[in-house]
């Protein structure tokens, strides 16, 4: 494992040589720097080709990821600090959470439930209460 690998999760590195980085000027205020250095990062992943993806992880990735991805590539972007250096690692740091995300587990489904008696019965009760002190606020009876 080198320095430019990137580490998803346990059992899941990308190799620096699957990434592909484009560089750019950033756009927006920034004075004459902004105009000369070539600071805005683009990181790409071909995720649906990546030889080292685990077969179960690529499948999953694929489906959360579908109205990410171009041809199967996920990019991510970052152009918000002045240095090419600090975009390039809040760019890996980006990928690597969003394929970290994409590759969660599916949350547990929902078991639906009832509420029970007490606290039907405690909701009925409060509903009683509540109507006695709005009545109190009307016209007495005479």
């Amino acid at each position: 494992m080198s320095d430019d690998d990137l580490v998803v999760r346990r059992g899941w590195v990308v190799p620096g040589r699957e990434l592909h980085w484009r560089f750019s000027r950033a756009s927006g205020p920034g004075g004459q720097g902004v105009n000369t250095t070539d600071s805005r990062v683009e990181l790409s992943y071909d995720l649906a080709a990546a030889p080292g993806v685990p077969e179960h992880l690529r499948d999953r990735a694929l489906r959360r990821l579908g109205h990410r991805l171009v041809d199967g590539v996920v990019t991510v972007v970052a152009s918000e600090r002045r240095s090419q250096l600090r975009n390039r690692e809040a760019a890996r740091e980006r990928l690597a959470a969003l394929l970290r995300e994409a590759s969660d587990p599916d949350p547990p489904t929902r078991r639906p439930t009832k509420p029970s008696a007490g606290a039907r019965r405690r909701r009925l009760d409060a509903k009683t209460r509540r109507g006695a002190i709005k009545k109190l606020r009307g016209r007495p009876d005479e």
